[in-house]
């Protein structure tokens, strides 16, 4: 499973980093989680608001923290 999180380096992006690396650790997933902070990179998922989760190529959330919880429903 590939997890990318979109985002520019503000805070609210690397809280959602944080929290998706915990939801991953938590379930157990063989999954990598990777920061994607390139505007080209983002743009080519058609993404307007960051940050952004997205799962396997996949836009999952856009503009918001997910809880480590609300996380986890996404990836269980």
């Amino acid at each position: 499973m590939k997890i990318q999180v979109l985002g520019t380096g503000c805070a609210k992006c690397k809280q959602l980093t944080a929290n998706t690396e915990q939801a991953v650790a938590a379930l157990g997933l063989q999954a990598t989680v990777e920061k994607v902070e390139d505007i080209r990179e983002i743009m080519k998922f058609k993404v307007m608001s960051t940050p952004a989760l997205v799962v396997d190529g996949v836009v999952k959330s856009t503009g918001k923290v997910l809880t480590t919880d609300a996380v986890k429903k996404l990836l269980g």
